[in-house]
This record gives C-alpha cells, structure tokens and sequence, in this order.
C-alpha cells in the first residue's frame, strides 16, 4: 500500500469521515496547501487510473510529480518541494474512460482570472478587524430584529467609464458600496453568487470554483477588506450558495476521474433541463461533505453572516421541470430528493449549532412544508425562506390598471392566509428585472407620476409586512432599464427630476423606519405581530391594518390605498384613544408625490370601528402608503 507522503493533512480519521460523508471542513485538508518547502496536493478521484499535479512549478510535465491513492479512500495526494504562492496548477487525470484531461482543483482557493481556468496556489494572512460586529452578531436574535437587504451585483453595481467601463474591485467597494448602504439604512447586503465562475453572462450562478471567490474583482483578502468592511460599519453580508447544480465545463467537476463523480450519472437526475447543467449526487457520502464544507468555508475564513440557498426547490423534488417518464421516484415511490433533503438539513444542523448569529435562508418557490422550521420537529432546518408567492400576487395585482384592482382585490390579502406558516423574507430580487420583464418601475401602469407612486406603495406596502425584506440594487431608485449585468446602474437618474431622487429617498426612510420602530420588526414571525383592521374594502382599493412590537406598546397603524382617487374622511377602526403620528406617507412631496396628507397625525375617537374601541378620520392620498402610530 503507497505510504502517505511525511506533510499529508489527511488523517486516518479525516479519510474515515470523509468517506463517511461528515467532515465538513475538507478545505483545511483537500485541495492545494502550501506548506514548510512546497505544497501539499490531495484530490478526491476514486476512479482514476492515474493522477499527476502540473503547474508552474514543473513545466507543465506530467511525468514530475504523480500522485499517490491513500488506501481505498479515493483520494490521491503528494507534496511538490518549492512549489511557491502565485503559481498556477491543474490536476492531469488519466480517468476510467482512458481519457487525459487537466482539471482544475475543486477545493481550490484562487483561480485565473476567466476565461483561463487554472488553479493559483494562495494563502493570506488577512488581519480582521471586525471583533465587535462578530461579537454581537452572536448575542442578537436575529429573527426579532430589524433586517433589510440590498441585492448587489459586484460587476455591475457601479462601474469607471473612464477606464473602459470596467468593474470595480473588492478594495473599490469597500467604501462605496459600505457608505451607500449605511446612508440608505439598510441592515445587510446580499451579494449574488462571488464563487469563481467561467461565464459572466451567469451572474455566479454556473460555479466551478466553491472555494474561491472569483478573481475578476480581486484576491480573497481583497473580497474579506470588503467584508470587513461592510462590518465595521454595521452591516452583515449575506452570500448566494449554489449547491443545486454545477456547469458542465471539461475542466471543472464534471466527469471528474472519467466517471460521474459529482454529478449522478443517470440524466433523469444528473442533468438540469433548465440550465443545462449538471446535478449534483446527493446520495453519494462524499458529495454531500464537499457541498457542506463549502458553506462552512465562506462561514469560517470569510466571516459571511448568512447563506441565501439558490433553487431549492429544483433540489428537493426529483420531477423537477420534468415530464412524466423523464424522472426516476424515490426508493418509496414518491418525488421527493432524499439525498437533497438529507443534504439541505445536515447543512442547517451544521451552521446553527456552529456559528451562532448566522442565518440561512432558502429561495424555495414551491408549497413544501416547514422550510424555516428546525429538524428536530420534521422541517428543512433553515432559519427564512424567500416569499415568492408575495412577489408574483403583488406584482400581478399593481400591474393592473387601478379601475380593475377592486376585482382583483384578493391578490393583496391572500397572503394572511399563509403568512407565519413559515419564517419569511419578503424580496423583490433580481429575478423580478430580467429575462424581459424589463425595470420594475416599467412595470407599474400609467404615465411617469402614476409609475412612481405605484413603486412607491409597492415599496411601503411591502416594508409593513411581517417578514424580513430585501431590494435588488437600482430599484430603490427607479432604474428604468432592465437590469444587465454588462453594464452600470444608471446612477445618473439621480440628477434627472424629482421621482427617481425621491423614490430613493422613500426606501432610504422605510428602512430607517422598521429600524426603528419595533412593532415593524420585533413580531415578524408571530401571528400576534399582525391584525387586519379591514380587508374587505375592495370597492375603494384600501387596506387597513395594524403591525404590533413585542409588548404591545407601540403598534403602528397602515393605510394602503391602491387607487388614483384620495379618500376623504375615511375612518379606520385603531384599538386605543391618543393622537397617532403621521410616521411616513408616500405622497409627499420629497418623495415625488402630491403633498396630500393628515398635517401629521390624527386624534383618535372614542367611535368604535372595526371592532375597535377607537377610530381615526384620515385622508388617504391617491396611489399611496401612510403609516401612523400612537405612543
């Protein structure tokens, strides 16, 4: 039997749990380690008749440096003396099918800047100085505090005309992107997928490399300068995960050792008709420890406050995009993925018990139970999931001339019906401004100011919902083209009349307000945080409800009224006398409204509605959100 080599990072016991699917932290052992006098090389290729390390370090010569099975573990591995940080290098695998083909390494930390593909030997000693943020970051609950979320695009946030239009880097966006999210208010950002990727036109979504953020924008300690940044001053970093499927590229995961390694083999289950890419096998042991150990890379030596899981539903059931006849059940007979479910609730297990603070949150677009709820009580584990059924009801529903929304009425208050059956977050992401869609002010009917002051209530509407919210980059300020990952957000709106300027400043005052208010935060996940006042009124288009904080206090009153028509002396039932503050009101004039309004506030009646003690006489604007509370 070959002897492993004097510098191996693999135990006996690593090799044990890693055949046995539960070592979840294969980076610190698997992949390319420089270490005292070289580099120590491991790779997982069960089926290889030959495996070799090629690189910088010796010519590219497959014959140097070959590398040696440890046992029937699958993995081979071997050290190359002076090999050097900076140095680029592949794996040549000889494979089951009698094929020669230069891999990259799957646990590879830095790769060449795409459309190259090989691996780079790196280490960094990156000093963070995020202390106080990782500290309190495990004291909170995150489920009761305030949580707002701007998406991002690195490559296509901000870019330098003057430089051929190219993409910021890490570095540059440290101070840019941490100073618009701080002045905006926003609590996190959600960065799409930074994981190396061959093609740009993905958005990260096509990962080769999950261990490695992409190098088109930096090194890894240029993307944790960015980070810590964003920590510093006060905002948490959520990270897109692809762990659902994986392109087809010859030089990355596919066919690996000559044999469907990663990917099951059979098409039914190993191929996505959608994307045209590769499905992982989850039943196999030592995939779901290399997709566990991905996550909890990102969590270890990236300090990411949160995992956004991407097309779970794709993972969790077998007939997925799929015809009858084009899907194999599972071993009962049903459609679900076990392998996928077994995958997706030792990940959550191994994030929740290992990193307090960190949340996980699933973009699952289907009616599968218990998403967010914990194991132990049958759930997937996950700590949020996405809201997409709001997405599409509200976007129908606002897409609607007003004249027609009164029939339509129950597209805005079928949401009660499901609202707290899971823990969730309402978003308005990138999939909402693509694929044709075009820009989601664009998308509202009317001329200029009925686009605008439809945003506007789409955007107040949806802060007053129970849940945590997130807003896809140059929507809080109207961006009127779709959006493209080749090219700027169009900043220069910003200069051009009083709407785009305003709506930014709507979203900018809704953050800073479910910030600071708690009956807008504290409750988001329990039934008693939400009240109808009246959801009947349909002839008028308008919403009435209550949103209540923790100790009943302070509840904040909202008033939604989806039609071009103000409505005068409209009474609305509120549950204590007092004088209620005018908090926000969408149509005032700094956001680009009418100016119609309540002068501040309203005194309470002791004229009982809506089976409340107490009721206000309000002016609702036209097209508008007003939200009022009572200390």
């Amino acid at each position: 039997m070959p002897q492993k080599t004097a510098t191996s990072l693999l135990s006996e016991d690593d090799l044990y749990l890693f055949n046995e699917g539960s070592h979840f932290a294969l980076y610190d052992h698997l992949g390319g380690h420089l270490v005292d006098g070289g580099a120590q090389f491991a790779v997982w290729a069960p089926s290889a008749r030959r495996v070799a390390v090629v690189g910088d370090f010796n010519g590219w010569d497959g014959s140097s440096h070959p590398l040696e099975p440890r046992g029937a573990s699958g993995i081979w591995e071997g050290f190359v003396s002076g090999a050097s940080k900076g140095q680029a290098y592949k794996y040549r695998v000889l494979g089951a099918d009698d094929v020669e083909i230069d891999k990259t390494d799957p646990f590879g930390r830095l790769f060449q800047v795409p459309p190259e593909t090989a691996s780079i030997l790196h280490a960094d000693d990156y000093a963070w100085s995020d202390d106080a943020w990782m500290c309190a970051r495990g004291e909170r609950d995150a489920l009761a505090a305030p949580m707002s979320t701007y998406e991002v695009h690195l490559g296509s946030w901000r870019r330098v005309p003057a430089e051929g239009d190219r993409s910021l880097t890490y570095r540059e966006l440290a101070t840019e992107l941490a100073d618009y999210v701080t002045e905006m208010g926003f609590t996190h950002v959600e960065l799409m997928p930074v994981m190396e990727h061959p093609f740009y036109g993905s958005w990260g979504y096509q990962v080769t490399g999950y261990f490695a953020p992409t190098s088109r924008y930096g090194a890894p300690e240029d993307l944790k300068f960015l980070i810590d940044t964003l920590h510093q001053r006060g905002v948490g970093v959520i990270l897109d995960w692809v762990p659902s499927h994986f392109p087809m590229d010859a030089h990355a995961l596919a066919r690996f050792d000559g044999t469907h390694l990663y990917e099951h083999a059979d098409p039914r289950k190993g191929f996505h008709p959608d994307w045209k890419s590769a499905i992982f096998n989850y039943d196999r042991h030592e995939v779901r420890a290399f997709l566990i150990s991905s996550a909890l890379f990102w969590l270890d030596h990236f300090h990411i406050d949160g995992l956004r899981v991407d097309a779970v539903a794709s993972m969790l059931y077998l007939d997925y995009s799929r015809p009858d006849g084009e899907w194999i059940p599972n071993e009962y007979g049903g459609r679900e993925n076990l392998g996928a479910i077994q995958l997706l609730r030792r990940l959550n297990e191994a994030v929740y018990a290992g990193y307090p603070g960190v949340q996980t949150i699933a973009e699952e677009s289907t009616a599968w139970p218990n998403v967010s709820r914990p194991t132990y009580v049958g759930g997937l584990g996950f700590g949020m999931k996405w809201d997409m059924g709001w997405m599409h009801d509200t976007l129908r529903y606002l897409r609607r001339d007003p004249v027609h929304r009164g029939y339509h009425h129950g597209e805005v208050t079928f949401r009660a019906v499901y609202m707290h059956t899971e823990n969730y977050v309402v978003a308005l992401s990138h999939d909402e401004v693509v694929h044709g869609k075009g820009a989601l002010v664009d998308q509202m009917p009317g001329d200029d100011w009925r686009q605008f002051a439809n945003l506007r209530v789409l955007y107040g509407y949806m802060y007053a919902q129970p849940g945590k919210k997130l807003v896809f980059m140059g929507d809080e300020f109207g961006q009127r083209r779709e959006w493209s990952h080749e090219r700027s957000l169009d900043w220069d709106l910003l200069d051009q009349g009083p709407y785009h300027e305003g709506a930014r400043r709507w979203v900018r005052d809704l953050n800073q307000l479910v910030t600071r208010e708690p009956a807008l935060h504290e409750r988001d996940f329990h039934p008693d945080g939400f009240a109808w006042v009246d959801a009947s009124d349909s002839g008028q288009s308008v919403l009435t409800f209550l949103r209540w904080d923790e100790h009943r206090e302070r509840p904040v009153l909202v008033c939604c009224n989806f039609t071009p028509e103000p409505r005068e002396r409209y009474r609305v039932g509120v549950p204590r006398g007092g004088t209620w503050e005018e908090l926000l009101n969408s149509d005032a004039q700094a956001y680009g409204g009418s100016g119609v309004g309540n002068l501040g506030g309203a005194r309470a009646h002791a004229f009982g509605r809506h089976g409340y003690s107490h009721s206000l006489l309000l002016t609702l604007p036209p097209l508008s959100v007003v939200m009022f509370a009572v200390g």
